[in-house]
């Protein structure tokens, strides 16, 4: 697993970067919005629509909403979404208590636009912006980052389970090495574009803030995924399963992070 993992992040992870240092605005807009409509068929697998056609209708929704959210004041859509990672980390929090009146599926499918929806927006908004395309770069550095200290983390050292009702493979230990090589990523950072160590709390806290909600994200998808009985969101990447799964985390920790440049007037 750990092989097939590999294989195919050396294998995206050029391309992705390759993408955002070089397509044009329009073909980045189409690219990501085609990534979460991918992930929009893969949502209906949550809410346990499984068969063709019915399958293909919340995808279609999706590419709505999307026109829809375009023309709406981002800013407004980044507090709306950070507003419903909080709600989310309740229901994360205390799962499986008060599953009762979120497990409808209209429900599931508009937790699916609060979570798809605007990611699209926050990662195309920061790209952008001014610096747009490092600092997209930063983001992606710090959940790659936090992702594999937690799974490395985890693995050596893990023994206290974080929810294991939501996620049992995950671990107290692995947060801390999440954290961790937020830190260093961070410090390296700074030194390396020589940044005052008094301007380095804020960009720090929100390198924090932002990894936190990557982990929310990546529990969120896994309590879901939970509840529809599913080990993986889809099979479209050998050792990563579907796209929902390799965007699990990016979904929380993109508006955070966007809402948190436009409050510290960065972009």
């Amino acid at each position: 697993m750990l092989k097939q993992r590999l294989l195919t992040a050396l294998l995206l992870i050029p391309i992705f970067i390759f993408i955002v240092l070089k397509a044009s605005s329009h073909v980045f807009y189409s690219f990501t919005g085609l990534v979460v409509v991918w992930g929009a068929g893969e949502w209906s697998f949550l809410m346990g629509v499984k068969q063709f056609p019915q399958n293909c209708i919340y995808p279609l929704v999706m590419i709505f909403m999307l026109f829809i959210a375009y023309l709406l004041p981002i800013v407004i859509v980044l507090w709306i979404a950070c507003s419903f990672w909080i709600v989310a980390a309740f229901l994360v929090g205390f799962y499986p208590q008060g599953v009762t009146w979120w497990r409808n599926k209209s429900v599931i499918g508009l937790m699916g636009v609060g979570v798809l929806v605007p990611c699209w927006l926050a990662v195309n908004f920061i790209r952008n912006g001014d610096n747009g395309i490092m600092l997209l770069l930063v983001l992606f550095l710090l959940i790659w980052g936090a992702d594999s200290g937690a799974y490395f983390f985890g693995k050596k050292w893990g023994k206290h389970k974080l929810l294991p009702n939501v996620s049992p493979g995950k671990t107290w230990e692995g947060l801390m090495g999440a954290l961790l090589i937020t830190v260093v990523i961070s410090i390296l950072g700074f030194f390396d574009l020589v940044i005052p160590f008094s301007r380095w709390p804020l960009p720090l806290l929100l390198a924090l803030i932002t990894v936190l909600f990557s982990i929310l994200g990546d529990l969120f998808e896994s309590m879901l995924k939970r509840r529809a009985g599913l080990k993986d969101s889809g099979r479209l990447l050998p050792g990563h399963g579907g796209i929902l799964d390799r965007i699990d985390s990016l979904t929380a920790a993109a508006p955070v992070f966007a809402l948190g440049l436009v409050i510290c007037h960065w972009i």
